[in-house]
């Protein structure tokens, strides 16, 4: 067995373990760079790679590796920045592993009641098992989870109440989604509180008030999103009211969230409170640092895109008004990718966040302002690409010809001849002595790289912008 295939082996049991987008994420573009006396060297195309495969992936890595070959006795790992979607070295993944997603049947999560009441279910992405806990939300995660399993025995009502954008709604659907999972023949009908008012209002004007008790008073799981909205409308409360009183004494599960808790709706009706108060009410904060940095990482695994660790950590320490907010900027920062094909950085994120928050704190985060473009020399662009590849720069102008150097400085000769227009003799006086002919070799094997290696040329025009060149 050669090295691709033996890899190619090892990773397929890996996907035994872990979910396929993680595989994707973490695995591509590595390679088994060498095998000798039981020891596997596994190569990594990104320096954050390393921490991430060590911590989570290793110990479970060797498990399958010996399943594959039982000579195998250790795991080691090496970044080689060299590795990418045209090394000859790399399998590829999605060729190999394609997504194997069920063809999608029209309204087959749909159902119809005698009385017209539509049943479906909820937006596939919210589940209870990919929301990410915290001491924040730990009691109302496992509330929803009790309810999810026991409906309408414990926590009825379930009163869930936090602020904007913390995940109520994931909550919601999420347990809305376990019910009909644990039972398909239940009629859940979910409902923000706007589209219920909207209801009502349809239903005086056809003066058919019947067709409202009949949606609402006959489904096995109610589900209202912000409540809070119904205060100040009588008409509304006073069939609500009603309703809530019909489901209850049914044994039927009612869960409902808020912005705030029931005693704090001030303009609700008395009884509608009390009723709310009667059951399980648990709210939802803003998770703290940890947890927001795992929400981001599960966010880039889902989105399948690589972000460098510092960037996520940065937005971590930084969004803390919600997980919207934050997921928000990480959406931002995948489009550039996807978009302009240039790698968020600090620097760029930082940027994006000052349109929406007043405050960026840079605590910890060596940002510096790009040098305007009189000013690049081929010593700033030396240190861009050093310290953007996280290599010394004495390696650089060296005599280092190990991988991790090669590239980078590669990129520097690339990029001081197209951006800067230096001369190949200027160029590789520079950079070590070295004659034109190497300077030119390594234009035309990076040119001719970026026609075919997306993260190349994401990498390359993320070091122009940090640069300051044009």
């Amino acid at each position: 067995m050669n090295l691709k295939d033996l890899w190619l082996a090892i990773v397929g049991k890996l996907l035994e373990e872990f979910e396929r987008a993680q595989i994707i994420t973490w695995f591509k573009n590595t390679a088994v760079l060498s095998f000798e006396d039981g020891v596997l060297n596994v190569g990594l195309p990104l320096p954050f790679f390393l921490n991430w495969h060590i911590t989570h992936f290793s110990k479970i890595t060797l498990e399958a590796a010996q399943k594959v070959d039982p000579k195998i006795k250790k795991i080691t790992y090496q970044v080689d920045i060299a590795l990418g979607e045209a090394d000859s070295r790399v399998i590829d993944l999605l060729k190999h592993f394609p997504d194997k997603k069920p063809r999608k049947l029209p309204n087959k999560n749909e159902k119809r009641s005698e009385e017209g009441i539509i049943s479906k279910m909820f937006n596939p992405k919210y589940t209870l098992e990919n929301f990410i806990t915290s001491p924040e939300n730990r009691l109302a995660h496992a509330a929803c989870q009790n309810v999810a399993k026991y409906p309408a025995e414990n926590y009825n009502p379930l009163f869930i109440y936090g602020g904007v954008g913390l995940g109520k709604t994931h909550l919601l659907q999420a347990t809305g989604n376990e019910i009909m999972r644990n039972d398909p023949s239940n009629f859940i009908v979910y409902t923000t509180t706007e589209g219920f008012v909207n209801e009502v209002v349809d239903a005086i004007q056809a003066r058919n008030m019947n067709h409202i008790r009949n949606k609402y008073r006959k489904v096995t799981v109610l589900i209202i999103d912000d409540i809070q909205f119904i205060a100040n409308k009588d008409r509304t409360q006073e069939e609500f009211f009603h309703t809530f009183n019909s489901l209850y004494e049914s044994g039927k599960q009612i869960i409902i969230s808020s912005d705030r808790p029931p005693h704090e709706l001030a303009l609700l009706n008395e009884r509608l409170v009390s009723r709310f108060q009667s059951g399980m009410i648990v709210d939802v904060q803003m998770p703290d640092y940890e947890t927001r940095l795992a929400i981001l990482q599960y966010k880039c695994q889902e989105a399948q895109v690589f972000i460098n660790q510092e960037v996520l950590e940065f937005i971590a320490f930084n969004v803390t008004s919600s997980v919207r907010a934050l997921e928000g900027i990480l959406k931002q920062s995948i489009a550039k990718y996807e978009l302009e094909h240039t790698a968020p950085t600090v620097k760029s994120v930082a940027k994006m966040m000052k349109q929406t928050q007043k405050e960026v704190k840079m605590i910890g985060f060596v940002v510096q302002d790009p040098a305007p473009r009189s000013a690049v020399t081929i010593d700033s662009l030396i240190d861009s690409v050093t310290e953007y590849f996280t290599v010394p720069k004495s390696d650089i102008v060296g005599d280092s010809r190990t991988r991790d150097c090669m590239v980078p400085r590669q990129v520097i000769m690339y990029l001081a001849k197209t951006k800067l227009h230096m001369s190949l003799a200027k160029i590789g006086q520079l950079i070590g002595n070295r004659n034109h002919t190497t300077v030119m070799h390594s234009v035309k094997r990076i040119s001719d790289q970026l026609k075919n290696d997306r993260q190349l040329l994401c990498d390359i025009n993320a070091i122009t912008k940090e640069a300051g060149i044009h």
